[in-house]
């Protein structure tokens, strides 16, 4: 009775029916849920983790990375594409779940979410904060300056807990006596626009989204007149013998690594159920960004490699070193505060449009959170406090400050590199249940009206299945390999974070599921009363 009762499953007409009855505002148009898609894709990936990837992993053949990383999430576009043209409802894939493979798999993609939302948000936040830093450096303004394992770091713009370099190799993580309050403020920030309203939000973030990608396209069109092709030669570096360190080996890593900066197109299905016409709106937005999104991200690297010799990359601001090595002295002006005297117009504008391209990840990441909640708990599955919509702004507010407070402190305390992994792991098996979704639908509900379907039908759906978990596979074998000698950290967390999961669910989310007690949620009804 008890494995019965954790495969209970929502019927397909309920979960219409919420979408029927669905509180919030649907407001969103195509171009709102493209450029949602494309705030969260365009960020990290172009600011922070693509010079990462070109130094220690893929080379110049970080394209070919950007393109494999573009596929496998394509493969998993196109099934959320099906799936929310069908069911439009704020929850995403932990709703398509609860309607195909029951209760314990939808806590199961509502807990993975967690972890792509949330910790996504709080690294992003950290990686956010150094480009502050910078900024304010080229200004002349200066924060107080803390060892760190021998190294200058800044105080209030830096985690308590470290990655530093291990004496004999490797990894350890270090205490630094700090806290990264700059991240902190800057995750406070959004929270506070995502409880005005999703609306309002979705204004800044196009704005946002026009800088950011002027702020490239200028990147790309003035760095081309800059491009050194012995820079791309080899191609693909030999492979060091390392996992995942260069050669094909380096270009899977390196995808696997990308595919973080990926997961922001699955925040375009979370908004179906504030979208003015989800059926034909959340295809286009998700499909969409993603195109734009791969050809941007291709164009960059090409540049950033052309300029600068790969294993020079490895820096958390990669294309602010591209500017500096063209050396663009006709855009210096004098500025007597700047170190040297000059100011670098360019260097300065690519530097506030990678704060305002990581600005929208965090807004879109935490408006994504946000909606998941809002659904787990409307289900009962979470304190319904998460499902409060405020009288005036129609959001959820409680739960958004909540999470905000969650997402600032992680931010404050951990660095950018110790999750990036997590993310990746967590938002690929979260696509994978997607396309086995889609498989489902399509075998025990074949006639079911599908304004979109996915082509290819049931083997594409397969084929994301394998993409998506191959990729992750690329960093969860090295992350074994480093519990088993060196630094056990990373794999501990995974595991502890997964415990936290199943006692919550067998604590509360068990007890008072809406489902099992028959109470149907888009009603006013008395939990008492039949449904």
């Amino acid at each position: 009775m008890a494995g019965n009762r954790l495969f209970l499953k929502k019927s397909i007409a309920s979960i219409q029916k919420e979408a029927a009855h669905s509180q919030l505002k649907r407001t969103l148009g195509p171009i709102n849920l493209m450029s949602l898609g494309v705030g969260a894709i365009i960020g990290a990936g172009i600011f922070v983790l693509t010079g990462q990837v070109a130094s220690a992993n893929a080379g110049p053949a970080i394209m070919l990375s950007f393109i494999v990383a573009g596929i496998a999430c394509a493969l998993a576009g196109l099934c959320y594409a099906e799936l929310a043209s069908t069911m439009p409802v704020s929850g995403s894939a932990y709703t398509y779940a609860y309607g195909t493979l029951g209760e314990v798999f939808a806590w199961i993609m509502g807990w993975l979410l967690v972890l792509e939302y949330g910790v996504a948000a709080s690294t992003v936040a950290v990686g956010w904060s150094g480009y502050v830093v910078s900024t304010l450096h080229a200004l002349g303004i200066n924060f107080p300056m803390i060892q760190v394992a021998g190294a200058d770091a800044p105080m209030w713009a830096t985690p308590l807990i470290q990655a530093v370099a291990a004496p004999g190799g490797g990894t350890m993580f270090a205490m630094t006596g700090t806290l990264n309050l700059v991240a902190a403020i800057g995750i406070a920030m959004v929270s506070a626009l995502l409880v005005v309203g999703v609306s309002e939000s979705a204004n800044v973030n196009n704005a946002i989204v026009v800088i950011k990608v002027i702020v490239l396209v200028t990147f790309i069109a003035v760095g081309a007149q800059y491009i050194n092709p012995a820079n791309w030669h080899p191609f693909i570096p030999e492979p060091t013998g390392q996992p995942g360190e260069f050669g094909i080996g380096g270009i899977f890593r390196g995808a696997a690594i990308i595919f973080f900066a990926y997961v922001g197109f699955e925040a375009v299905s979370t908004a179906a159920a504030e979208a003015k016409n989800p059926s034909r709106d959340v295809p286009i937005g998700i499909l969409g960004a993603l195109i734009i999104c791969t050809l941007i991200y291709m164009a960059v690297a090409a540049v950033m490699t052309g300029v600068v010799p790969f294993r020079e990359l490895a820096s958390p601001a990669p294309i602010a070193v591209a500017i500096d090595r063209m050396g663009l002295e006709w855009a210096d002006i004098p500025y007597a505060a700047a170190e040297g005297g000059k100011l670098n117009l360019l260097s300065f504008a690519i530097k506030i449009g990678a704060i305002t391209g990581l600005s929208s990840v965090m807004l879109v990441l935490c408006y994504g959170q946000t909606r998941i909640f809002y659904t787990m708990a409307r289900d009962g599955l979470l304190p319904k406090v998460f499902a409060e919509i405020h009288p005036k702004f129609r959001t959820p507010w409680l739960g958004t400050i909540l999470l905000g407070v969650v997402i600032a402190i992680a931010a404050s305390f951990l660095p950018i590199s110790l999750l990036g992994d997590l993310v990746s792991l967590g938002t690929a098996v979260a696509f994978s249940i997607v396309c086995l979704s889609v498989i489902y639908l399509r075998i025990k509900h074949p006639d079911l009206p599908r304004p979109f379907k996915v082509p290819g039908g049931i083997f594409t759906a397969a084929a994301g299945i394998a993409a998506c978990l191959f990729l992750p596979y690329q960093n969860f074998q090295p992350m074994i390999v480093h519990a088993m000698n060196d630094n056990p950290l990373p794999l501990m967390i995974l595991g502890g974070y997964a415990a936290v999961g199943a006692i919550i669910y067998i604590a509360y989310g068990y007890w008072h599921s809406k489902l099992a007690k028959g109470i149907d949620i888009t009603e006013e009804t008395d939990p008492n009363s039949p449904a």
